[in-house]
């Protein structure tokens, strides 16, 4: 991700964002589902959920309940643990400790 409201991306949200997608994945694959099955299930564009597990996207509330409801799971659940310090870099620890 290059841009964040006309600014660099923060590191807390990149990597938020990179958590977030690959909990996406992770959950999709789980289900025995390709991405065509999730994105027409959550009724977004293939190449976006693409995009959104990548981590080269930053998904809306919306787009996080959208795929949560896809999923069949409650949205904290795909939520959890995508901001556990322990598991961000250290440089992005540093910069909201």
């Amino acid at each position: 991700m290059t841009a964040w409201h006309g600014r660099p991306t923060p590191p807390l949200a990149e990597a938020l964002t990179r958590r977030f997608g690959r909990a996406v994945r992770r959950t999709r694959e789980l289900r025995g589902w390709s991405q065509e099955v999730l994105a027409e299930r959550a009724e977004l564009n293939r190449s976006y959920l693409g995009e959104v597990e990548r981590g080269s996207a930053m998904p809306s509330l919306a787009t996080v309940v959208k795929l949560a409801l896809a999923l069949e799971l409650p949205a904290g659940d795909l939520l959890d643990g995508c901001e556990r310090m322990d598991e961000l870099p250290a440089a992005v620890q540093h910069t909201i400790a």
